[in-house]
């Protein structure tokens, strides 16, 4: 059975997505998936499945999800190892202000990325890691910058979630790194 990471985007924002860590474990089980556990209640999932197609293990993620809750939940999966990937590639920037990571359906394309930059303020700056882009901004963070996960998703043309490298490390550290 492979391990994989499912990252929930837009939930537990406000008082109608609300969708908690004890029922996306209930959901993510009935919908066939095995050995699932969360970590904090920002919808990060960790589950094993013999399904190896990352695309159709978020599209049953994103049903089993929609029924359970009534709404819809993009989902971003990635395998341990590519996750361990894009870690390995945030670790390497080397950056002073506050970093995110937008973690992407589809790998960014040249012409997305160009949009993307074309929308940074000074000293603002992306950097693609695999499947995701680190957004670096000022010491302000997000209160000082136009970078949004919904800008980052309409610029690249893909669906978006974003996690702090702190996030992604605890995931991994929780989880193993599949290898």
């Amino acid at each position: 059975m492979g391990i994989y990471v499912a990252f929930l985007r837009a939930i537990n924002l406000g008082a109608t997505r609300k969708f908690p860590q004890a029922d996306i474990v209930t959901a993510t089980e009935v919908a066939g998936f095995v050995d699932v556990d969360t970590h904090i209640n920002t919808g990060n999932v960790r589950l094993a499945t013999r399904m190896r197609s990352v695309g159709r293990i978020e599209a049953a993620l994103e049903r089993a999800y929609l029924a359970d809750r009534g709404f819809e939940v993009p989902t971003l999966v990635y395998s341990l190892p590519a996750l361990t990937e894009v870690i390995e590639s945030v670790d390497a920037i080397d950056h002073d202000g506050r970093h995110y990571v937008a973690l992407l359906r589809d790998a960014p394309t040249a012409a997305g990325l160009a949009a993307l930059r074309e929308r940074l303020s000074d000293g603002e700056s992306i950097e693609v890691c695999g499947r995701a882009v680190s957004w670096l901004v000022g010491a302000d963070g997000v209160h000082g910058t136009k970078l949004t996960n919904n800008l980052i998703e309409k610029c690249l043309g893909t669906v978006a979630t974003t996690r702090s490298p702190t996030v992604l490390r605890a995931v991994r550290d929780k989880w193993g790194t599949g290898a």
